[in-house]
């Protein structure tokens, strides 16, 4: 562990830790007037004195919308002159999410995504391929320093130039690879085309974009390490909200610095530990622009008690989807890790896939994109697809090779076709 004392704090410890800091952060919020402090005074909410742990399911949520309506430095709770760097989104979903940091909240940030390293084995000299994109985007700049704070050797290689990459995890030896899941399956194909072995590889911290346990295998089965995951978001503070750890059993979330729910995304009340929710984040150090239960939009389900690891944090389980990439398909709310979890398990398919939502005709299709290892396993995985979501999907094998490699960053997974022309070559 990277701080032992915060990582396995006991229960209540961390309980009252968790409700000092709280009181602070609703003081601060109510002294800057901003959104969330009105929102606060409106219901009835003076200060921190008047909040306890229990009474946090029943203040008000802040949204995306709310940074959106801020742009760009609305919603700041310091200075505008104590903004020490800004990062966000990359703004696929309409404008980019800013989000601010002051030097205290990336001393915080750095803290973090140590954590996350420690918690994928990586230690002091440890050598960490980094390939996540640097930038506006958190991931990439969120590992370096986190691997900087660790006492660990980074490799800043960003994303793309596949060739490259293969080049410096053969030449540098790295044992820690971090870059989002698609990307370490698609360096783990170049490595075996270069005829390339990594035997200093052990570990890889692979996030940005929902996946299931299949993809993990594919993973594995192609790269000599254990693959796991790590959370963040921007608004959050980027990438070491929550990481597994080795025994690759839910993730640990910090959450001495993010208190976490998880809440019915329909209704935004509390759901049990183990049914999935919409995960909800309140940051209580965060500086510059600290939230007050932030809805995520990912879903995922909440489990407590110690892990093998020692780490007493809550663990959540890995992102089964965003609230807002459901796709509705003839009454049918599907997730594509769901589809994913079906094609990835049959061992019928090769690890790229594509869903299209046919959207020509009122009745909606959804196409199931797929490369085939061999035969035609169209009639098994309608079949096994229709089992587990309750919806025929069409099934289309490609030649290898047509479904898209992503070069940078996430894939695509989920394409709309809209009208005439097809979004990939061969359907109809």
């Amino acid at each position: 562990m990277f701080d032992p004392r915060a990582e396995a704090m006991s229960t209540d410890e961390r309980a009252a830790l968790q409700r000092h800091r709280l009181w602070g952060l609703v003081d601060r919020l109510v002294a800057a007037g901003g959104v969330q402090g009105r929102r606060l005074k409106d219901a009835g909410v003076t200060g921190g004195a008047d909040v306890t742990l229990a009474d946090l399911r029943g203040l008000p949520f802040t949204t995306k919308q709310d940074l959106w309506d801020g742009y760009p430095f609305g919603m700041l709770s310091v200075p505008r002159d104590q903004v020490a760097a800004v990062h966000g989104s990359s703004g696929t979903r309409g404008r980019p999410t800013l989000v601010a940091y002051t030097k205290a909240d990336l001393d915080l940030w750095a803290a973090m995504c140590a954590r996350s390293l420690a918690c994928a084995g990586a230690v002091p000299g440890s050598i960490v391929h980094n390939a996540y994109g640097y930038g506006l985007f958190t991931g990439g700049i969120g590992i370096h320093q986190g691997a900087v704070a660790l006492g660990a050797t980074v490799v800043p290689m960003s994303g793309g130039m596949t060739d490259r990459q293969v080049r410096m995890l053969a030449d540098l030896r790295a044992d820690v690879l971090t870059c989002t899941p698609a990307y370490a399956l698609r360096l783990g194909e170049a490595v075996a085309e270069a005829g390339v072995e990594l035997p200093a590889l052990k570990a890889g911290l692979f996030g940005a974009e929902p996946w299931s346990a299949e993809l993990r295998a594919a993973i594995e089965a192609v790269l000599p390490i254990k693959a796991m995951d790590i959370y963040g978001l921007s608004e959050v503070i980027g990438p070491g909200v929550a990481t597994e750890c080795l025994q690759q059993d839910g993730l640990h979330v910090n959450e001495d610095h993010f208190i976490v729910e998880a809440v019915d995304p329909s209704t935004g009340e509390p759901v049990e530990d183990g049914a999935p929710g919409e995960l909800v984040f309140t940051t209580p150090t965060k500086q510059a622009l600290p939230l007050l239960r932030y809805r995520t939009g990912d879903i995922a389900s909440l489990t407590r008690g110690e892990c093998p690891c020692g780490r007493t944090l809550v663990r959540m389980s890995k992102v089964i989807g965003r609230a807002d990439d459901m796709i509705v398909v003839r009454g049918v709310n599907v997730y594509p890790s769901e589809v994913e979890r079906v094609l990835l398990g049959s061992g019928l398919v090769h690890p790229h896939y594509q869903l299209v939502v046919d959207r020509r005709a009122p009745a909606v299709r959804l196409l199931v994109a797929c490369e085939a290892v061999s035969g035609d396993p169209r009639e098994r995985l309608v079949h096994d697809l229709h089992e587990a979501l309750g919806l025929t999907a069409d099934v289309v094998v490609l030649p290898a090779g047509t479904v898209p490699r992503p070069e940078v960053g996430k894939a695509v997974r989920v394409v709309s076709w809209d009208d005439g022309r097809p979004p990939l070559p061969g359907l109809s």
